[in-house]
């Protein structure tokens, strides 16, 4: 009887996690005359497959404009299947591009770094037949989302990390939104305010590399050619210090690299009130317009 009780409950406990899995699964709603493209490959190392999934609007008149996003989650969980939001974009007309990449008990640091970069290169490769504008191409995330699309966009042209992607040339990003992303990675493991074991784990065996760190931190990837930046951050952030930002905002500065740096007052981790959050969303409207995009 204890038998067949405790098969019960972990039937139980399956179903409820597959329920809880199920109703995670964010559908995008997207207008109409746009198409999708869902689980499409764009690269491959080992038996793991990088998948994306592209929102396209009509292919008529001139190429479109195209976000690319980056989900967060400390580089160890999280999906692109849970992003949604993006009606701001297809809005203004936007093709959508939501990627995944590797996580830590995949593989570590700079697998997700290296994925987010062949996403990138795919997409600009693929231009021609998506009808995407290789000129207006944005990148963005949150967290370590953030942290990708600043690695994505800051590596331009330097291919340290794409090894598992066909190379091209000419890697430019028009910009890059950063939403409360890691900035230094050796700080966020061992620095005064926080010491992540998120971080940590992802250098794996580098955990104590702080030149590999470095490498791999868009703080000491900035360049006079960078391109515009749009910084948003809580001063209330508990998971990754306001400070990263502030930091990353001084180095844009320094450079003279065009940016914008909003802090939400009280924020927390990406957690707004209703109103900041809509504020937020205005900005980076506007600063996409001031860049022509």
């Amino acid at each position: 009887m204890k038998r067949i009780i405790l098969i019960a409950g972990l039937l139980w406990t399956t179903h409820l996690a597959v329920a809880q899995d199920t109703t995670q699964v964010k559908k995008v709603s997207y207008p109409a005359g746009f198409s999708e493209q869902l689980n499409v490959v764009y690269t491959q190392v080992g038996d793991w497959e990088g998948k994306l999934d592209l929102y396209l609007p009509p292919p008529q008149g001139s190429p479109s404009p195209l976000v690319i996003n980056i989900h967060g989650g400390g580089w160890n969980k999280g999906t692109k299947e849970l992003q949604g939001g993006f009606s701001a974009f297809f809005k203004k007309g936007y093709a959508v591009a939501n990627i995944e990449y590797r996580l830590t008990a995949k593989a570590t640091a700079p697998a997700a770094v290296e994925d987010t970069r062949c996403a990138l290169i795919y997409l600009i490769s693929h231009a021609q037949q998506l009808h995407i504008d290789v000129n207006k191409i944005v990148i963005m995330g949150a967290s370590s989302g953030g942290h990708l699309a600043l690695m994505g966009g800051l590596l331009e042209n330097d291919h340290l990390f794409d090894g598992n992607c066909k190379n091209t040339e000419h890697i430019k990003v028009a910009a890059i939104i950063d939403k409360y992303g890691i900035t230094d990675v050796w700080d966020w493991g061992y620095g005064k305010l926080k010491t992540s074991k998120s971080a940590t784990s992802w250098l794996g065996a580098k955990a104590l590399d702080q030149d590999f760190a470095k490498s791999v931190s868009p703080l000491f990837q900035v360049k006079k050619t960078s391109p515009p930046v749009f910084i948003v951050h809580g001063d209330a952030d508990p998971i990754v210090p306001y400070e990263q930002s502030v930091a990353l905002k001084a180095r844009l500065d320094e450079l003279g690299v065009k940016n914008e740096f909003i802090t939400v007052k009280g924020g927390l981790h990406g957690k707004f009130q209703p109103a900041d959050n809509s504020m937020v969303n205005a900005k980076i409207m506007e600063f996409l317009k001031s860049l022509g995009l």
